[in-house]
């Protein structure tokens, strides 16, 4: 008789969730009774807002194009801190689509594969266009400067190869350079001789936008100091074009 008194006298006592207390606690509580759909925290709109959360955070992919992505340089690095050291890791990496754009970024994070994502990423972001004659080379030399760095890149004939070493390399490789004939002085440092060759592919231009700009014909350009015939010239202005 006592536990029957007691139940009775409970807020939303008898059956479980019944009474006007255990109906409150099913339409305001975090998931409870038959109100968790219409709840703050219910069932359905939890499932919804997870939905949300997973359309919003997928990354785009880079227009369906498959990107050459090249690790050039790792490094780990230290914090000290009132326990110790805490590592980490620096990752240099240079993305390229081997047809005329290329990018470079750096990223940090405790882990190297961590460390890599955030640097791909980066460059994905800075990626330039670079123009390229005939596909493979460039149009003419060019001298980049970046703090202590000083790279020279020089345009090749067909079958020369990259002739580049190191980060060098890694930027030609993923721009689609096939002939180029590079020299790096100065320093060593991969990020100053990465920065100084994107310097030196910044300054390249076309026949194309030269003519443009300064009202003329391709083929008048093409044509050096009349080394080069009438009729090639045109062809090569056309290829250009």
């Amino acid at each position: 008789m006592a536990d029957e008194i007691q139940n009775a006298g409970a807020p939303g006592g008898g059956a479980p969730g019944g009474g006007p207390g255990g109906e409150r606690r099913g339409r305001g509580g975090p998931g409870g009774g038959a109100g968790r759909g219409r709840g703050p925290g219910g069932g359905n709109d939890r499932d919804r807002g997870g939905r949300g959360r997973r359309d919003g955070n997928t990354p785009a992919e880079a227009g369906g194009e498959e990107l050459v992505e090249k690790l050039v340089h790792i490094n780990r690095v230290s914090k000290t801190v009132k326990g110790g050291k805490r590592f980490g890791f620096a990752a240099l990496v240079v993305v390229g689509d081997a047809k005329g754009r290329v990018g470079f970024g750096h990223g940090k994070a405790r882990e190297v594969p961590e460390a890599i994502q955030k640097a791909t990423a980066a460059a994905k972001k800075a990626m330039v266009r670079v123009p390229l004659r005939d596909g493979r080379t460039l149009h003419h030399d060019g001298v980049g400067h970046f703090g202590a760095g000083r790279v020279y890149v020089r345009s090749a004939t067909q079958g020369t190869g990259i002739i580049a070493g190191g980060p060098m390399r890694a930027v030609f490789e993923a721009l689609g350079v096939a002939d180029v004939v590079t020299k790096s002085v100065g320093t060593s440092n991969p990020y100053n001789m990465i920065r100084a060759t994107f310097a030196a592919l910044g300054e390249q231009t076309s026949p194309k936008a030269v003519a443009q700009r300064r009202g003329k014909k391709i083929a008048d350009l093409m044509a050096r100091r009349g080394d080069v015939s009438a009729r090639v010239a045109e062809a090569d202005a056309e290829a250009v074009a």
